[in-house]
C-alpha cells in the first residue's frame, strides 16, 4: 500500500551530509529523538493554551517538516554510526506517539470540530503504531505499512494546520478529513497485522 514512508530512502540521502557533520560534533541519536519529542509537546501545549489564535496552527506544517527530518536523522545516526541501543528503541517509539498526540489534540479545541473524531484519530494512531511494534513479537519485522503511517499523518495534519491558519478550512471540511484519516488508520491497523502474518508465513520464516 502506497505511503509517504516509501520516500524515506531518498529523503535520507539528502540529509546524509548534515548527519555526518552532526556526528562529528558529538550529537547522538537519543538527543535528537528527545529534542523532537520535547518541542512537539511544547508546541502542542502552546496551541492548546492559545487555540483561538488560529495563525499559530501554521507552526504545525513547519514543525512537521522539520520533525520528519529529525526522525530520519536520529535513525541514521543510530544505524550508520553505531548508536543503536535498547534505550534508543524505547525513546524512538514513545516519543513518536507522545509527540503525535500532543500535536493532534489541539484540533479538538477548534470551533465546530468534533472532539470525538480528534480523540479517535489520536487513539487509533497510537494503536496502529503499537500494532507495528508487535511485529517482532510474532517473528516479523517492525511494520511500517500504510496507508496512514507516521509520515502520512504528519502530511495530513500539516495540511490541516495550514488550512486552519489561513482560514481556508471550515469545521465541516476538517471533520470530513478527520473521518477519512480515521478510516485509513483502521485499514492501516488491519494492513500491518496482515502483512506481519504474511511475512512470518514466508518459507524463510517457517524453516
Amino acid at each position: 500500500m502506497l505511503s509517504i514512508y516509501q520516500l524515506k530512502p531518498r529523503f535520507q540521502n539528502l540529509l546524509r551530509p548534515g548527519v555526518t557533520r552532526l556526528h562529528a560534533r558529538g550529537v547522538t541519536a537519543n538527543q535528537v529523538t528527545l529534542v523532537a519529542g520535547i518541542v512537539s509537546v511544547l508546541l502542542g501545549v502552546l496551541l492548546t493554551l492559545f487555540s483561538e489564535q488560529l495563525w499559530l496552527f501554521a507552526l504545525i506544517p513547519l514543525w512537521m517538516i522539520l520533525r520528519m527530518a529529525l526522525n530520519a536523522v536520529d535513525g541514521m545516526l543510530a544505524r550508520e554510526f553505531g548508536q543503536q541501543s535498547r534505550l534508543g528503541a524505547y525513546l524512538n517509539e514513545l516519543c513518536d506517539v507522545i509527540a503525535d498526540s500532543a500535536l493532534y489534540l489541539p484540533f479538538a479545541l477548534l470551533p465546530g470540530v468534533s472532539p470525538l473524531l480528534v480523540i479517535l484519530v489520536v487513539l487509533f494512531a497510537v494503536i496502529s503504531e503499537y500494532t507495528g511494534v508487535l511485529g517482532p513479537m510474532v517473528g516479523a519485522s517492525r511494520r511500517y505499512d500504510g496507508p496512514m503511517g507516521k509520515s502520512d499523518r504528519a502530511f495530513c495534519f500539516g495540511v490541516l494546520g495550514a488550512g486552519v491558519a489561513c482560514g481556508l478550512l471550515a469545521a465541516a471540511w476538517i471533520n470530513g478529513a478527520l473521518a477519512v484519516i480515521l478510516a485509513l488508520l483502521l485499514y492501516t491497523l488491519f494492513n500491518r497485522v496482515r502483512q506481519g502474518l504474511a511475512e512470518v508465513a514466508q518459507p524463510s520464516h517457517s524453516e
